[in-house]
């Protein structure tokens, strides 16, 4: 029987360490692997040692810009935990690993600017049924009483933060904690195991008074214990750490504990808790749906591309056994022979053994294999246990090899990013000819270039993608006409057209039509006139491709020698080219649909910023199914949507959002319209 009252869950647990962006998640995952004897010493992320955070770019930025996996042991039975990042820009790592996982410990800390990005981060848990603990980090450094933390913190929850610890003050300083479910004291020691002392004076009453509190907590799902506290009977122990477990498992409560990771204070009552109230694998395959047949199943949570032992895939084994040389099936049905397991400890990777039911591992050479993927050694491919679709992207930039002779290489490594990072997505434009990447911020995309250049050795140059402008025309132009006609010995070249120009409704593109008679132009040579137009088109008086006209060939003439395809496409060019220059050009700009969802304190400072941006506000609403949230729409320039992301991120203290989707053309004239042909002309001179 467990110190807790219950028995543990059998197999090697998985656990995701979550929290909003700087509260501590790194800091932990090394003190939890020093407590448990997994490292010597306990490192910074300032000094750049910690086994978290080992990437290039994230020792850069000191700052999570991937997940992180480490496994050590504690009492017996082995942990590993997955450190994710909590940036949104980086928030597609946390979301692709979380189905597979068996709990988590969401880390945040008091400070009520975080509190929207601890409910983007709760929801995502929520909606997964992923049991949960809070941690309370960096008590050393409150300034507010518990009490008023989880007040504070309560908004972001859809169920109770039941406090399990309540911190012990000395001249407003914390030095330690009373669990309210053992009844005990404990004193903290920096980096060493607290110390338990007599539960005495005032201790005791504040430890009544919240536990009475926490069990009213676990009442509202428990008759009996409902029964027991209306009656004044104090329940067992054994039953209270019951329901904890229980309740934890069911998704009715999130338990808080407390403590400082800097300090490893209250990480050993952490690790118990995982210990004897986490569910095991068995919970988690059951919470997934899969069937235990004997094969292999198991749920890719990372994808890696390393330097010199090629793609790894890190991932949980859910049900049998995986080896060296297990045949897998991915969902696609496409079968891959794993080359070699290894465990993880960041970025390190060591060669083991076959992987059982539970454990989380590196499998080498899955080529097919991608993030998320449900794999199985059975004969059939297995229904994928969860589908994590990337969020809509926010940022974009065109890029390109800084040297020719690294295109094909840039193709490549862009493979193996987006491979890595589903959240990124590349788009070749074919009409800038540009290579445009887009992703979830500024912050990520800045990452995703230095992984190309550092990781796989491609220097790439970067600039703002072109925006689709257009010009159209404003008046009809009659009788133009076009001739082409060269004589340089032998056959010559003739070809005569007159065209009728006009403008159509927005939307409706380019029409040609022709009303020839008496065979002024062959029929056979019509197709080509049309040819011709439609090339000119692409290249209008103002520099823009030109939409939203009709082109009637009305007459012309033709050589019996000398006309050809080439002639009369030549003529049709000359023609639509002389003829637009008369027809008030105008230049047209694309105009989107934006949605942006953001906390309601923010709705004010969304739509200035959309005002500023010559946004056309719409309205807003309460956004569906988030208290405290609003949802913002608007037309917008597609120009102004380019950098919108940095601001709304400014304004919402980094959870804010939108999605933007093209709605029209809208002409533009005045000064910005001058500046933007003016720049279009100067590229082309350049060119």
């Amino acid at each position: 029987m467990a110190e807790n009252g219950g028995t543990s869950p059998k197999g090697p647990r998985c656990i995701a360490l979550v929290g909003p962006f700087q509260s501590g998640k790194t800091t932990l995952l090394e003190a939890i692997l020093a407590r448990t004897g997994a490292i010597p010493r306990q490192g910074t992320v300032e000094a750049g040692s910690t086994v978290g955070d080992a990437s290039a770019e994230s020792r850069h930025h000191k700052m999570s810009v991937e997940l992180s996996v480490a496994t050590t042991n504690f009492l017996g039975d082995t942990y590993t935990f997955i450190d994710c990042p909590g940036s949104v820009e980086f928030i597609h790592d946390m979301r692709a690993a979380l189905p597979a996982v068996d709990a988590a410990v969401v880390v945040c800390e008091a400070d009520e600017k975080k509190v929207p990005q601890l409910q983007l981060i709760l929801r995502e848990l929520e909606e997964l049924k992923i049991p949960r603990f809070l941690f309370l980090n960096k008590i050393d450094k409150a300034d507010k009483r518990v009490r008023e933390t989880i007040k504070l913190l309560q908004p972001a929850s859809r169920v109770p933060l039941v406090l399990r610890q309540i911190p012990i003050w000395t001249n407003d300083i914390v030095i330690g904690f009373v669990d309210l479910a053992l009844e005990r004291a404990h004193i903290y020691k920096e980096h060493a195991p607290s110390e338990v002392v007599p539960l005495e004076g005032e201790h005791t009453d504040r430890n009544k008074e919240a536990r009475f509190t926490m069990l009213e907590s676990l009442a509202d799902h428990d008759d009996e214990l409902m029964e027991q506290l209306l009656n004044d009977i104090p329940p067992p122990r054994d039953k209270v750490f019951d329901d904890l477990a229980k309740e934890l498992r069911d998704g009715v409560i999130c338990p808080v504990l407390i403590g400082s990771a800097t300090r490893t204070n209250g990480v050993l009552r952490l690790m118990k808790a995982l210990r004897h109230e986490a569910p095991g694998v068995a919970d988690t395959v059951a919470r997934l749906g899969v069937k235990p047949t004997g094969d292999a199943v198991a749920c890719v949570l990372k994808t890696l591309h390393t330097a010199h032992g090629g793609k790894l895939s890190i991932a949980r084994v859910l049900t049998g056994q995986a080896g060296d040389g297990t045949t897998f099936i991915t969902p696609t049905a496409e079968a891959g022979r794993v080359s070699g397991v290894s465990k993880l400890m960041g970025q390190n990777a060591e060669k083991r053994g076959a992987a059982g039911a539970g454990e989380t591992v590196g499998f080498g050479k899955l080529d097919h294999a991608k993030t998320g993927d449900t794999l199985t050694a059975g004969k059939q491919a297995h229904k994928p246990i969860a589908s994590v679709t990337p969020y809509p992207p926010v940022l974009a930039i065109a890029i390109a090899a800084k040297e020719r002779k690294d295109d094909v290489k840039l193709g490549q490594a862009l493979s193996r990013l987006i491979d890595e990072d589903p959240s990124l997505t590349v788009h070749h434009n074919p009409e800038t000819h540009e290579i445009v990447v887009w992703g979830q911020g500024e912050m990520h995309l800045r990452v995703a270039t230095e992984r190309l250049a550092d990781r796989f050795t491609v220097p790439i140059a970067r600039h703002k993608p072109q925006v689709g402008y257009r010009e159209t025309i404003k008046k009809p132009v009659l009788h133009v006409r076009g001739r082409h006609k060269k004589q340089s010995g032998g056959h010559g070249q003739f070809g005569d057209v007159v065209i009728d120009v006009k403008p159509l409704p927005r939307g409706s593109g380019f029409v040609f039509d022709e009303v020839i008679t008496g065979g002024a132009v062959p029929r056979n040579y019509i197709p080509s006139v049309e040819e011709g137009v439609s090339e000119a088109l692409k290249h209008g008086p103002l520099g823009f491709a030109v939409v939203d006209l009709q082109v009637t060939l009305t007459d012309g003439s033709y050589h019996a020698v000398d006309s050809s395809d080439m002639a009369f496409r030549q003529a049709g060019r000359i023609g639509i080219q002389d003829a637009l220059p008369q027809a008030q050009p105008v230049l047209l700009e694309p105009i989107h649909l934006v949605e942006i969802v953001c906390p309601n304190d923010a709705t004010a400072k969304i739509n200035a910023i959309l005002s500023g941006r010559r946004g056309q506000i719409l309205g807003f609403d309460t956004r569906d199914g988030w208290s405290g949230w609003d949802s913002v729409k608007a037309m917008m320039p597609e120009t102004e949507i380019g950098d919108l992301i940095i601001e709304i991120r400014s304004a919402t203290a980094g959870v804010g959002t939108f999605t933007a989707k093209f709605d029209h053309m809208a002409e533009l004239t005045g000064r910005t319209a001058d500046q933007i042909i003016a720049a279009k002309k100067a590229a082309q001179v350049a060119a």
